[in-house]
C-alpha cells in the first residue's frame, strides 16, 4: 500500500525548509489586489499607475537574459557602466543570487541588521544559510562596532538604506567603516529600493572604488512598477560575472523589458521626477497630519514613501481601518517596533481618507472612555 502523499512530503522536504515560515508579504496577508473597494496602503507601492505599449512580435521567442535595452537604459541612469549590472526578477531576487553565489549552503552565513526587510533572512533561510544579526542603534542607525564583531563569520552584510520599515538612511562615514573593514573577507549589499526618495545617499557613484559592494535596486517602488517585477544589482563586473552564472536563462519576460525600457527613457524618467515630487509632498502633509494625534508617535525617518508610527492601540486601529476598507502594515513584531505600523504614502484622495479613519478611530475611542 501506497504512503500517504504527506508523509512522504516529510520524509523529503529539506530540513531547512521544514520549520521555515515565508515571508509574509502583503498580498499574502490580504489576498484580492484588484478589489477597487479598498485602500492599498500596506506594501509601499506607488498610488500611479502609467500607461505603456506592448509589441507582440517577439513573443514566439525566448527573450534575452539581459536585455541590451534595459541594461542600457538602467546604467545611463544610475551613471554606472552596462557590465557593471544585471536585471532580474525584482530586487527580491538579486538577494537570492547573491545567496546562492557566495555563500555554501550549511557552511557560510550572511548578516542582518534589524529591524530590516524581511527576505534577507527568507532567502538564506530557504538556501540553508545561516543568519547573524547585529540589531540596530534605538535611533536606527548601524551598530557598527556590532557589524564589524563578524568579520570572519559571514560573507554577504545587508544593510538597507533607506531602510524598510524605519525610513532611516544610513550615515556614509559608518557606511564606509563596515564596507572597508570587510573589504578583504565579505561583500557588502547595500538594498537601494527607495533611493529615489533619498537620492543623495546612494552608492552608485562609489562602485569603481570598492569592488566588495553590491547595491539593489527596483522599478517596484517610485517607477510605480511593483506588478512588473524587475529589479536590478549593481556592483563591479566580477561579481555581475559570478551571479550570470546562478541565474535562470530567461529571466524577464518580453512584455517586462519593453515597459522597463519604456519606464527608463526621457519620457518615463520625467515622469518619475513628477511622481516623486508628489509622493513626497503627500508625505510631509500626512506626517504633520499624524503628528496632531496624540496617541500616535512617529518612528524613525521619512526617506523613503512610507511613515512609521507607534501607538498603544496599534490592534484597535490596525483592525478599524482593515474594516473600513484601508489595509497598512503591523510592524510590531519587529526588533524595537513595538506597537508600530507603517503608512504607505497614497495618493490625495487615500491619504485623506486614511486620516479620516484615523480621526474617526480615536474619536470612538475617547467618547467611549468618557461614557
Amino acid at each position: 500500500m501506497a504512503k500517504p502523499v504527506n508523509n512522504l512530503i516529510d520524509l523529503l522536504l529539506n530540513d531547512n525548509i521544514k520549520a521555515l515560515k515565508p515571508y509574509e508579504s502583503a498580498r499574502r496577508l490580504f489576498s484580492g489586489a484588484g478589489n477597487k473597494q479598498q485602500v492599498w496602503l500596506n506594501a509601499n507601492e506607488s498610488p500611479f499607475a502609467n500607461d505603456f505599449t506592448i509589441d507582440a512580435e517577439r513573443f514566439n521567442r525566448y527573450p534575452d537574459c539581459q536585455p541590451p535595452a534595459v541594461i542600457d537604459a538602467y546604467a545611463a541612469y544610475a551613471g554606472i557602466q552596462p557590465d557593471q549590472l544585471l536585471v532580474s526578477r525584482g530586487a527580491d531576487e538579486g538577494i537570492e543570487l547573491l545567496i546562492r553565489a557566495f555563500c555554501t549552503p550549511g557552511k557560510d552565513s550572511v548578516l542582518i541588521c534589524p529591524p530590516t526587510y524581511g527576505m534577507y533572512a527568507i532567502s538564506a533561510e530557504t538556501c540553508d544559510v545561516g543568519i547573524e544579526r547585529a540589531a540596530l542603534n534605538d535611533d536606527f542607525s548601524l551598530n557598527v562596532d556590532a557589524i564589524k564583531a563578524f568579520k570572519g563569520k559571514v560573507n554577504l552584510v545587508f544593510i538597507c538604506s533607506p531602510n524598510n520599515p524605519t525610513g532611516t538612511s544610513v550615515d556614509k562615514n559608518q557606511l564606509l567603516e563596515v564596507i572597508e573593514h570587510f573589504a578583504d573577507s565579505a561583500i557588502v549589499v547595500i538594498d537601494e529600493a527607495y533611493i529615489e526618495f533619498d537620492k543623495d545617499s546612494s552608492w552608485a557613484a562609489e562602485l569603481t572604488h570598492y569592488p566588495n559592494i553590491a547595491i539593489l535596486r527596483t522599478l517596484s517602488k517610485a517607477f510605480a512598477l511593483a506588478g512588473l517585477r524587475c529589479g536590478f544589482t549593481l556592483a563591479q563586473a566580477p561579481v555581475i560575472q559570478a551571479l550570470m552564472k546562478v541565474i535562470a536563462p530567461y529571466p524577464i519576460p518580453e512584455p517586462v523589458a519593453q515597459i522597463a525600457a519604456q519606464a527608463l527613457s526621457s519620457k518615463g524618467l520625467v515622469t518619475l521626477e513628477q511622481q516623486v515630487a508628489v509622493i513626497n509632498q503627500e508625505k510631509a502633509l500626512l506626517k504633520s497630519a499624524l503628528a496632531k494625534f496624540a496617541d500616535v508617535e512617529l518612528v524613525g525617518d521619512d526617506k523613503a514613501n512610507f511613515i512609521l508610527f507607534r501607538t498603544p492601540q496599534k490592534s484597535a486601529l490596525m483592525n478599524h481601518l482593515v474594516a473600513s476598507g484601508i489595509l497598512i502594515r503591523d510592524q510590531s513584531k519587529q526588533v524595537n517596533l513595538d506597537n508600530c505600523l507603517r503608512i504607505t504614502v497614497g495618493n490625495p484622495e487615500q491619504n485623506k481618507q486614511l486620516l479620516s479613519e484615523i480621526s474617526r478611530f480615536f474619536t470612538l475611542q475617547t467618547s467611549t472612555q468618557e461614557a
